[in-house]
C-alpha cells in the first residue's frame, strides 16, 4: 500500500429492521414461511407474540384429536424452523396495546417491542349468542386445543348428552367431536338447513338425511332461547325458540366467528362496518407500517374470509409486499378469494365451489339427487355454458376437476357431469381436460402447470406446497404427475403386480411357468423368470390359493423355487448362516407352561433368546438341520409358525385392556388374539403388523402399524397405513366407533384391497400415499363399497381363514418336505462347520472370524 493512501473502511452491515407478528395461527406461520422464502428473516429481527401456549397447529383438523391425533401431531410448525431463521416465538404472551406513534407493542408480560413493521394475524373469536345461561358450567366454545381438552374433561366427568349451537362447518365439526366422546348429540341451527353458507336446500336435505341416519339429532329453523341450569349452576337443559326443551349436560357454542380486531380498534386503525381490520390489496392497513392478514382482516372487496386458503394468500401477499420495498416491486395482491370447500363431516363428504348458490344473473342449475344413496350434485351454469360453481354432497369424487374447470366451458354437457355411471354420464374427465393455468391447489394458489413441472408428490409438496393445506387437491395432483412409459413389473412381465393379480384371480392361474408363458413378454416366455417376478408371483398365488384352487403350502413343487431366501427353510437367515425360530404368541398372551417349553427348547438346543418389540420370544442360532426337531417340540406344545420369515402378518400387539387396566374401556387382548388368529399366514406384498390399544392412551402403539385398533367407549376406531422404522408414519383414521363385527369386516376388506392393488414390496404406508385418491379413495372402496367389490374382498378373506394351515405342522407331517432341511445334500447328517458361536452375557452370539489377507504366491509383500 502507498504510504500516502487512505485505508479502506470496513463496511458495517445494515442494521436489521424490527418486524413484530401478533398471533401465531396457521396464517401467521404461513407468513413466517413466506418471509423466509423471500430472505426477509435474514434482514429483519422477527418477534412473534402468541397467546396460546403452543406453536401454530392445524385448526382444520381439530376434531381428529378425538380419534387419536395428539396436539403435537396437529402442529404445522416444522421442528427447528424458528431456530434456523432466528425467529423469536413468545408463547403465552399476547399483545395488549399498540402505540402507533411510538411504533411499539406492549405484551401481557409487560415487555415493550419496537417495530418498523407490525403484522396483525389475530384471527377470530367464536360468537356466543346472548342467551341467558351462556356462562354456566358445561358451556364451551370450539376453537382451540384448550377448548377441546376442556370439553373432553367435562364430558368424561359425567355428561351423557350434548348440544351444539350452530349447524355450519364448525358446528358439525363440534358435533362430530361430541359423538366421538360417546355423547348423544343434538345440533341446533337457526337457518332452515345445515351448512347454510356452503350448500343449498337440496344439499342441506341430503346432508340432513345422512347425518340423522348416523345418530345425530338435528333441529333446524329454530334458535336457542335459554340454557337452563341446576342448583349448582351447571347445564341441565336447553330451551329452544319453538318452546321445546332438550335435556343436555353440555353445550358447545359454534355459531360462527367474529374478526378479532380489538387491538386495531383501540389504536385507531380503520375497521370495517361489520368488523375486520380494513386493508388494501397489499394487505396494508390505514397505517402503512401495519399489515393485517387472515380472519382479522377485511379485504379490499369488503369481505372477511374465514377459510385457511384465503388467509395463506394474504400471508404471501404481505410478505411479497415487504420484500418489494428493497426491490423492483411485486405484482402480488389480494383482492378476493375463491371460497371453495371440501371436507368430510361426520363421515359425509361435502363440497361447494364457485358460485354455489347461483347468484349470477341468468344462471341455471343442473342437479341430480339420489336420496337412497345420500348423494346430491348441483352445478351452476352461466348463459354461455360456463361452469360457475356447484354443490356436492355424499359424492365429491369430481370436486378437484370441477373446481379447476370453474370459469370455463366444460368439454362435455353439464348434465353428464352430475349423472352417475350407467345413467348417461360421460367418461370421467381426466386432468388433460384442465388448462395449464387452472388452479389445482386453492390453499397455495398452485396451477396445473406448476404441478406438472414436478415428478413426484413429495417434490410437489416441497416446491409448491400444494397438497399441504386442506389436502383436498392431493388426488388430482396424483393424476397430473407424469408416469413412466413402462409400468411393467420387471423385464419378464409388461404388466404391473396389480394386473398380474387380476390375471391370476380371474383366469385361476396356479403356476408361475404358465403365467410367464401365457402372459409374459415375448422375450421371457419359456424362460425361468427373474428374482423380481418369481417371489412377487409366488406371493400372489399364495394369497389367492384357496380361491384359485392352488396348494397354499409355499414349499411344494414349483412354488419352492420361487420363494425368497427366508421362505426356503421357513425361518429367517441370520448373519452367520444360522436361523431364527419365532413361534406365534397371539396378542402377546402366553401361559406359564408355554413359557417353560420355550425355555426348555432354547436350553436344549443352545439358542439365544430375545423378547421382541412385537411381544414375542425369538430364538436365534439354530442350524438348518435343527429346525425340524425344534419345531416338533414347539408344535407339540401348541405353538404355530409366527411367519417372521414371510411377507405376511407378523404380530398383533396389545395392552392388557379393561381386564386389568383401570383406564381400559375394551378388552384389547381378546380382540388382538382374535385378529392375529384370523389373519395368520396371510401372504401380502410386504409384511403386516398390527396392534390393539384398550384406550386412547395408546400403550400398544397401534397408530404405528399397518392396521391399528384403539378402543373407545362406544367400540373401536380403526387406523390404517402406519409404519415405524426409518420412515415412520402415523396411521390414518379409517372408521370409528365400530362394533366387533364391523371392525373385522372393515379390516378384511382393507387387507384384501391392499393385497389386490399394492406394488411389489410396498408397505401399506407407501401404498396409501401412492394410490390415487389416497385415504379418501380407500375409505370409499372399503367402507362405502364405491366399486362394488366388498363382497369379493370378504369372500377372499373368508377363503383364507377357512383354509389356513400351519406351515410348520404341515412340514413335520411329511417326510419328503423334511428332506430339504440339511446343510449339505450329499452329507445330510453333517452340520455346517462355518456356523459357530462364542459366549456372551450367559448366552451365545455368532462367531464371525475376521477376514485376513495374505499376499499371493510369487508376489512380494510390501
Amino acid at each position: 500500500m502507498d504510504a500516502t493512501s487512505t485505508p479502506r473502511a470496513t463496511p458495517h452491515p445494515a442494521p436489521k429492521k424490527n418486524l413484530v407478528l401478533v398471533g401465531h395461527g396457521m396464517v401467521g406461520q404461513r407468513f413466517l414461511e413466506a418471509l423466509a422464502e423471500h430472505g426477509l428473516t435474514a434482514t429483519h429481527r422477527v418477534v412473534v407474540l402468541c397467546e396460546e401456549p403452543r406453536p401454530a397447529y392445524d385448526r382444520v383438523q381439530l376434531t381428529s384429536y378425538f380419534s387419536g391425533t395428539t396436539p403435537d401431531e396437529l402442529s404445522v410448525t416444522e421442528g427447528g424452523f424458528m431456530q434456523r431463521h432466528g425467529i423469536e416465538l413468545c408463547l403465552g404472551d399476547p399483545a395488549e396495546h399498540i402505540d402507533r406513534e411510538a411504533r411499539t407493542v406492549t405484551a401481557r408480560s409487560g415487555r415493550v417491542l419496537g417495530y418498523d413493521t407490525l403484522v396483525l394475524a389475530t384471527g377470530s373469536v367464536p360468537f356466543v349468542p346472548p342467551v341467558p345461561g351462556r356462562d354456566a358450567d358445561g358451556c364451551f366454545v370450539y376453537r382451540t386445543i384448550e377448548d377441546v381438552l376442556a370439553i373432553e374433561a367435562y364430558a368424561k366427568a359425567g355428561a351423557s348428552t350434548g348440544a351444539v349451537v350452530g349447524g355450519g362447518l364448525l358446528g358439525l365439526e363440534a358435533a362430530g367431536a361430541l359423538q366421538g366422546l360417546g355423547l348423544t348429540t343434538h345440533v341446533v341451527e337457526f337457518a332452515p338447513r345445515l351448512m347454510p353458507a356452503q350448500v343449498d336446500d337440496g344439499g342441506g336435505a341430503a346432508l340432513l338425511r345422512t347425518l340423522t341416519g348416523r345418530g345425530l339429532t338435528v333441529h333446524t329453523g329454530t334458535g336457542t332461547q335459554e340454557i337452563v341450569t341446576d342448583e349448582a349452576g351447571a347445564v341441565r337443559a336447553m330451551r329452544l325458540s319453538d318452546g321445546s326443551e332438550l335435556d343436555v349436560g353440555l353445550v358447545v357454542f359454534s355459531a360462527g366467528v367474529r374478526p378479532r380486531d380489538q387491538l386495531a380498534r383501540d389504536c385507531g386503525l380503520a375497521v370495517g362496518e361489520r368488523g375486520g381490520v380494513a386493508v388494501d390489496e397489499r394487505c396494508r392497513t390505514s397505517d402503512p407500517h401495519v399489515y393485517a392478514i387472515g380472519e382479522c382482516a377485511q379485504a379490499v372487496d369488503g369481505r372477511v374470509y374465514g377459510l385457511v386458503a384465503p388467509g395463506y394468500e394474504m400471508a404471501q401477499t404481505a410478505a411479497a409486499t415487504l420484500a418489494s420495498e428493497d426491490s423492483a416491486g411485486t405484482d402480488a395482491s389480494f383482492t378476493g378469494a375463491d371460497m371453495s370447500t371440501k371436507l368430510k363431516l361426520l363421515g359425509v363428504d361435502v363440497a361447494s365451489f364457485g358460485d354455489a348458490h347461483g347468484t349470477a344473473e341468468g344462471c341455471l342449475d343442473v342437479a341430480y339427487a339420489d336420496s337412497r344413496a345420500g348423494t346430491y350434485k348441483k352445478l351452476v351454469i352461466g348463459a354461455d355454458g360456463t361452469l360457475l360453481g356447484g354443490v356436492l354432497v355424499g359424492d365429491t369424487e369430481a370436486y378437484g376437476t370441477l373446481r379447476a374447470l370453474t370459469g370455463s366451458v366444460p368439454p362435455v354437457p353439464a348434465e353428464q357431469l352430475v349423472l352417475p355411471a350407467g345413467a348417461g354420464a360421460a367418461p370421467a374427465l381426466g386432468p388433460e381436460a384442465l388448462p395449464d393455468d387452472a388452479v389445482v391447489c386453492n390453499c397455495h394458489n398452485v396451477t396445473k402447470a406448476a404441478v406438472q413441472a414436478c415428478a413426484t408428490l413429495p417434490e410437489v409438496k416441497k416446491c409448491t406446497k400444494a397438497g399441504t393445506g386442506c389436502g383436498s387437491c392431493v388426488k388430482l395432483i396424483g393424476q397430473l404427475l407424469p408416469r413412466s412409459g413402462d409400468q411393467g413389473l420387471c423385464g419378464c412381465f409388461a404388466q404391473t403386480r396389480q394386473e398380474l393379480y387380476e390375471i391370476v384371480r380371474t383366469l385361476r392361474v396356479t403356476s408361475f411357468r404358465d403365467l410367464l408363458d401365457r402372459h409374459g413378454r415375448e422375450s421371457a416366455r419359456g424362460g425361468e423368470g427373474c428374482e423380481t417376478c418369481k417371489p412377487a408371483v409366488a406371493s400372489v398365488i399364495a394369497s389367492l390359493a384357496p380361491a384359485i384352487g392352488a396348494d397354499g403350502y409355499v414349499l411344494d413343487g414349483e412354488q419352492a423355487a420361487l420363494q425368497d431366501t427366508n421362505d426356503h427353510f421357513l425361518a429367517n437367515l441370520q448373519k452367520n448362516g444360522s436361523y431364527s425360530v419365532v413361534p406365534r404368541i397371539p396378542g402377546g398372551e402366553i401361559t406359564p407352561d408355554k413359557l417353560i417349553v420355550i425355555g426348555e427348547v432354547a436350553r436344549e438346543f443352545g439358542l439365544y433368546t430375545k423378547i421382541t418389540g412385537g411381544q414375542r420370544i425369538d430364538l436365534f442360532g439354530a442350524r438348518v438341520e435343527q429346525l425340524p426337531p425344534i419345531w416338533a417340540r414347539l408344535v407339540e406344545a401348541g405353538f404355530e409358525s409366527g411367519h417372521a420369515y414371510g411377507k405376511a402378518l407378523r404380530t398383533v400387539k396389545s395392552c392388557v385392556g379393561q381386564t386389568w387396566c383401570r383406564y381400559g374401556v375394551q378388552d384389547s387382548v381378546r380382540m388382538a388374539i382374535d385378529l392375529e388368529l384370523r389373519y395368520r399366514g396371510l401372504r401380502a406384498p410386504h409384511k403386516l403388523k398390527s396392534a390393539v390399544s384398550g384406550c386412547a392412551r395408546e400403550c400398544a402403539e397401534a397408530r404405528s402399524k399397518d392396521f391399528g385398533v384403539i378402543a373407545t367407549a362406544s367400540g373401536w376406531n380403526l387406523y390404517v397405513g402406519g409404519n415405524g422404522g426409518a420412515t415412520p408414519r402415523h396411521a390414518d383414521l379409517l372408521a370409528q366407533d365400530l362394533d366387533d363385527a364391523g371392525l373385522v369386516r372393515l379390516i378384511d376388506r382393507f387387507l384384501m384391497f391392499y393385497i389386490r392393488t399394492a406394488d411389489r414390496l410396498e408397505r401399506t404406508s407407501a401404498w396409501l400415499e401412492r394410490i390415487d385418491g389416497g385415504l379418501d379413495h380407500v375409505r370409499d372402496v372399503v367402507v362405502d363399497d364405491s366399486l362394488g367389490i366388498c363382497a369379493d374382498l370378504e369372500a377372499l378373506m373368508a377363503d383364507h381363514v377357512t383354509h389356513y394351515r400351519d406351515e410348520w405342522a404341515e412340514t413335520l407331517a411329511d417326510p419328503d418336505r423334511l428332506a430339504r432341511f440339511v446343510s449339505f445334500v450329499n452329507a445330510p447328517e453333517a452340520p455346517d462347520p462355518l456356523v459357530a458361536f462364542v459366549p456372551e452375557r450367559d448366552q451365545i452370539k455368532p462367531d464371525l472370524p475376521l477376514l485376513t489377507l495374505r499376499p499371493l504366491e510369487g508376489s512380494s509383500a510390501r
